[in-house]
């Protein structure tokens, strides 16, 4: 078996979120507001700016606050709020990743997210079955930067030959097919459980 390492990203693969549907709850009938808002702070510069966490997350609170003061008790709501944004387990992950740690991989976690990802991972045990992992927020660094995927690996004395990578956006996939790891695209555990099938055991790519 040539593949001895799988790493996940976190959102939309462990775990579902949905942002907007907990602000949905403070903005109730602001529709025009609820929009704004989506707009300005949905957005990849400022999941960007939370994600790499150059200053802490508060502060990126603070800071847009202060930029964005019409939003400033929204930013609150979505400051505490914030693991309401998650929503549970991704179906059938569980179990699969039980499955694969029983054939002997080895289960890394690399995501881009906010330190406050930790609070996360202590509600949802399934990041219990990781034997390691990479958050971007603590090591500055951002997918598809190929410099995250390495740390990892040297992090864990990992050969990217060695690994599967699996990630939602597809510009992470291609990275880590950049630094040599083997990498698909989620769309959900059944298929993913075919793909490790033909990279792992019948050394397809």
């Amino acid at each position: 078996m040539k593949v001895k390492n799988l790493i996940f990203d976190f959102g939309k693969v462990l775990v579902d979120y949905d942002v907007m549907s907990v602000m949905h709850t403070f903005f109730g009938d602001n529709k025009e507001e609820e929009e704004a808002f989506s707009q300005t702070f949905m957005c990849k510069k400022f999941t960007d700016e939370c994600d790499l966490e150059e200053i802490p997350f508060e502060q990126i609170i603070r800071k847009a606050q202060q930029e964005h003061p019409r939003f400033s008790d929204a930013l609150q709501y979505f400051y505490d709020h914030y693991l309401d944004f998650v929503i549970g387990e991704m179906p059938g992950m569980k179990p699969l990743l039980v499955k694969l740690k029983e054939k002997g991989f080895k289960l890394y976690g690399l995501t881009n997210w906010c330190s406050e990802v930790h609070k996360v991972m202590k509600k949802y045990d399934i990041f219990d079955l990781l034997d390691g992992y990479v958050i971007s927020s603590e090591v500055h660094l951002l997918k598809p930067n190929p410099a995250i995927y390495r740390y990892l690996c040297n992090r864990y004395g990992l050969k990217p030959e060695e690994c599967l990578f699996v990630d939602d956006n597809y510009a992470n996939v291609y990275a880590a097919k950049d630094v040599g790891m083997y990498a698909v695209a989620f769309v959900g555990p059944e298929i993913y459980e075919i793909a490790v099938k033909n990279i792992c055991f019948n050394d397809r790519t």
